[in-house]
């Protein structure tokens, strides 16, 4: 099967979507697909692209997020040598243009909105993006041949906005081989002195935007520590500027210098030791449709904390491997501290999320499953 992703940029420090998007090519090629990732800004591709091909249609990408005249053929070209286009995310305009050329050519198109139709993200310039969506966004989405969602919550929240659309649900492809090769936790301590200290360590991994808690995670280390409890907190990740410089000056408006580490954007083996690297894991997400670091985490045998904003926060909980707290620095400050002082039961959290991210994400069940995905899109549009 020939298959077309397309993804407008592949800058991986804008988070999951790009990461996403990587492990789906490099597993769906490694069944003998043929795989094509069509983007307008290449970014830092990595190096274990296995037989995928990063086409640059020759971005960037301007004003309302339409393909320019050049960018346009090149699509309609890629679009016509290929049996399905898979675009992602819900708001660039970009992704409409390349699903009307695979229409026009009797292609089926799939969209994987990435958690953008999810309630919180739509309560975001929600004026906005109900006239987009009614202008052309319920068209886009209820003529494809399926709706790729992460996880049930993701669909329950987002099919109020395709009602007449066809929904699928399966979680993103998870590359688990640097998780089966963990190399420990020496080179973060070595990288990092302060994560080498001897007192227990709490780790926010993610990009540093405001809907993450990168702000609330600092409130509940000041909270944690006025309380009592002697730990590092670790920010691991890179965002706006701006937002990073408030983040720091709230640390040091809490006097946290010296309890708080700012790691700057991470990846490879050094992302898998700093997750070894520490005790627990809280990201208190406003929304995730999945959020790659908490299966991530557990595949290091390392706790998570998280908030029911997380799409598969059920799945989480039943894994025995989280714990589901309020979006509030008092409840992550006291559900840290619990899990800091009680190594018996971190143990078990472990040791149980562990078994169940390398069962419930088995690299060869997951992307067989992808594959019938698009078989099913294609025989759809076969059908007469």
């Amino acid at each position: 099967m020939r298959i077309l992703h397309y993804l407008p940029s592949l800058d991986t420090t804008r988070g999951g979507p790009v990461r996403a998007v990587f492990d789906l090519s490099r597993g769906l090629a490694g069944l003998g697909h043929q795989v094509t990732l069509a983007t307008l800004e290449v970014g830092d591709i990595p190096a274990d692209t296995q037989g995928v091909q990063v086409v640059d249609m020759g971005g960037p990408m301007v004003g309302a997020k339409a393909l320019k005249p050049h960018q346009r053929a090149r699509g309609e070209e890629l679009v016509r040598t290929h049996d399905v286009l898979h675009v992602h995310g819900a708001w660039n305009y970009s992704n409409v243009q390349l699903a009307n050329m695979a229409r026009s050519v009797g292609k089926p198109y799939l969209i994987s909105p990435r958690g953008m139709l999810d309630d919180w993200s739509m309560e975001q310039r929600p004026v906005k993006k109900r006239l987009y969506l009614f202008a052309v966004g319920r068209a886009f989405f209820e003529r494809a041949a399926a709706v790729h969602c992460t996880a049930e919550g993701e669909l329950r929240q987002s099919k109020k906005w395709f009602p007449k659309g066809r929904g699928v649900v399966l979680p993103n492809f998870l590359d688990l081989n640097p998780f089966r090769a963990n190399p420990g936790p020496a080179e973060a301590r070595a990288k990092f002195p302060m994560l080498a200290l001897e007192r227990p360590r709490v780790l926010f991994l993610s990009r540093l935007h405001y809907k993450k808690g990168a702000d609330v995670f600092i409130e509940a280390a000041a909270l944690a520590t006025q309380n009592g409890l002697d730990a590092t907190w670790v920010v691991a990740g890179s965002g706006e500027p701006e937002y990073e410089r408030q983040l720091r000056a709230l640390v040091t408006a809490q006097r946290l210098s010296d309890r708080v580490v700012f790691t700057g954007h991470v990846s490879g083996n050094m992302k898998v030791s700093l997750y070894t690297a520490c005790e627990v894991s809280a990201l208190p997400t406003s929304q995730e449709n999945f959020g790659f670091v908490f299966p991530e985490a557990l595949a290091c045998g390392t706790p998570v904390i998280t908030t029911s904003g997380v799409d598969i926060w059920p799945e989480l909980q039943a894994s025995g491997g989280a714990e589901i707290v309020d979006r509030t620095a008092a409840a992550f400050a006291g559900a840290v501290a619990a899990l800091l002082r009680d190594p018996a039961r971190r143990e078990r959290m472990g040791e149980a999320g562990k078994r169940w991210v390398f069962d419930r994400f088995d690299e060869g069940r997951l992307i067989a499953e992808f594959g019938q995905m698009y078989e099913m899109c294609l025989s759809t549009a076969a059908s007469p």
